[in-house]
């Protein structure tokens, strides 16, 4: 019942609609009075909600999953409850019977199985909403793994993509989200990103144009793909023998150096950001595996997204900012990447920043009971909230790939130093940006002065933001206060008559579908009316 189209867009926007009007409610019933006992309530919402979410993903994978994986990142957008209920979700599903995939290799090969493969396994190997991987054996005796694409996923993937189209129109039209997202251009990215895993024979691009870039790099591995074999919905690729690399008793148990497999992770994926072009956006402990001597195998690149050159110079900047403590630097870097809009308090987020990496350095983020760090955290995740911060779409993988990558390296390495690791590869990459350039310009060796000063000017700046903090804290608080609920009720009176318009909408699509005339009428008179009352209303 999941894989019917219509049944499966009407248990996602349904849902959308349910979660739309909770919010509203709760937010007309709480106006004016935010106290402690109303977050608790609202935190409950939410996270009632994200467990709604994740159950009805788990039933209906395909988009649903990576939808939620990727909501799972958005501490922008998202209340911190609904994240830490959707964390950990991943894209496991039930196997598809064997005589299901041997029909796809068939027709996908046009002949039997057995002329091209001596074995396949009678089991999946790993199982996911997309493809299933099964170990096999070629006639030569070459091992090799075989990529197979579910019956019925393109149509499943469609249907969820329509699905998205309304959720996406309805969270435009009724929630304050569009300040921070480009949602049409977030639609894109996902049918470019998410679509190009439903094409096998662009996997196999992928993984090839990495085993190129990377074939000097020691340690590293990318798996041999076999084109004769391909088709857009069977690949097949060289076997790795090899566990997880978060598996730490593999780790243990082969007498292998975590800390040193960390370093030499974290430089794998620093290398695919600091050089633009294309970065692997689902590096999950499933897709990097590590062979009993030590060997890092990247695979699956069927999610890949792309940093142009002018974007890698960007993150040059906020990288020299951060190491330098140039945090006027790091919001010019920021601006450059598009992510904060003209009237940002850039005062207010240079702080932010700054309070945030002296966090990281002092390891109070590894003691998470430390009240300062919890605060810390919320401090950060409302001033994303209420700041005209947004999130270029071209961006929304990177940023949901990055929080999947450190989360590895932290499981490898829980002490892992990413600044001190990234710090000499920064250095040696904006010199080499620069050699290609020629000689240093004027502004390149002004700016480093200022770069390597940085801590020494900052200090009375810092001693004065100490003493205007409390307030600074008092006018943020009464200015989002005030924004909040003129926003909410512009909003909560659109959304009422845009949901109502929506529902009536569907009354008439049920009523022509079985053909109940009084029905019709009536769906059609409410449908007419609030159409109106959302025009009229501003």
């Amino acid at each position: 019942m999941n894989q019917v189209t219509y049944l499966r867009i009407y248990r996602i926007v349904s849902m959308a609609i349910r979660f739309y009007l909770q919010v509203a409610l709760f937010q007309r019933r709480n106006r004016g009075k935010w106290t402690p006992v109303v977050e608790q309530r609202w935190n409950e919402l939410v996270t009632r909600q994200a467990k709604q979410y994740k159950e009805l993903a788990l039933k209906l994978g395909g988009l649903m999953i990576k939808l939620g994986q990727f909501l799972s990142t958005r501490a922008d957008i998202m209340p911190p409850s609904f994240l830490a209920e959707l964390e950990g979700l991943t894209d496991r599903v039930p196997s598809v019977p064997r005589k299901d995939i041997i029909d796809v290799l068939e027709q996908e090969w046009n002949v039997e199985h057995g002329n091209y493969l001596d074995e396949l396994s009678d089991q999946a190997i790993a199982s996911a909403s997309i493809g299933e991987v099964f170990k096999g054996r070629l006639k030569n005796g070459t091992e090799v793994a075989v990529k197979v694409q579910r019956p019925g996923t393109d149509r499943i993937i469609r249907a969820d993509f329509q699905a998205m189209r309304i959720v996406i129109w309805l969270a435009k039209k009724f929630t304050p989200f569009t300040k921070q997202v480009d949602f049409d251009q977030l639609y894109v990215e996902m049918t470019e990103t998410i679509g190009a895993e439903l094409n096998f024979v662009r996997e196999l691009q992928n993984g090839r144009a990495f085993a190129d870039r990377f074939a000097e790099m020691s340690g590293v591995h990318i798996p041999v793909y076999y084109d004769e074999y391909t088709t857009r919905r069977v690949l097949v690729m060289e076997w790795i023998e090899g566990a997880r690399i978060t598996d730490i008793s593999f780790i243990e148990e082969h007498g292998l150096d975590r800390h040193e497999i960390s370093e030499r992770l974290f430089i794998l994926f620093l290398e695919q950001v600091l050089y633009g072009g294309q970065f692997h956006a689902d590096p999950h402990g499933g897709n990097i595996l590590l062979k009993p001597d030590g060997t890092i195998v990247l695979i699956d690149f069927g999610m890949i997204g792309t940093i142009s050159e002018r974007d890698s110079q960007a993150i040059l900047l906020i990288a020299e900012g951060i190491l330098f403590k140039n945090y006027e630097q790091v919001l010019d870097g920021l601006e450059d990447l598009r992510f904060l809009l003209p009237n940002a308090d850039r005062d207010l987020l240079a702080d932010a920043v700054e309070r945030l990496v002296a966090a990281y350095e002092s390891n109070e983020l590894m003691q998470m009971d430390s009240f300062v760090v919890e605060r810390l955290l919320q401090d950060m995740q409302d001033i994303v909230r209420t700041q005209p911060v947004q999130l270029p779409a071209e961006f929304a993988f990177f940023g949901r790939a990055t929080s999947i990558f450190v989360g590895v390296l932290h499981v490898l390495d829980p002490k892992v130093d990413l600044f001190a690791l990234a710090r000499p590869r920064v250095l040696e990459w904006a010199s080499t940006k620069r050699e290609g350039k020629g000689i240093f310009g004027k502004e390149d060796v002004f700016r480093w002065i200022l770069n390597s000063t940085g801590p020494a000017r900052a200090f009375p700046k810092k001693l004065i933001n100490f003493l205007d903090e409390p307030e600074r804290i008092r006018h943020y608080l009464e200015n989002k206060e005030g924004r909040e609920r003129e926003h909410q009720r512009n909003l909560q009176s659109r959304m009422f008559a845009g949901i109502f318009s929506l529902l009536s909408f569907s009354g008439i699509s049920l009523s022509v579908w079985f053909w109940h005339e009084p029905f019709l009428w009536v769906s059609s008179v409410f449908f007419v009316g609030s159409l109106w009352a959302f025009r009229a209303i501003r």
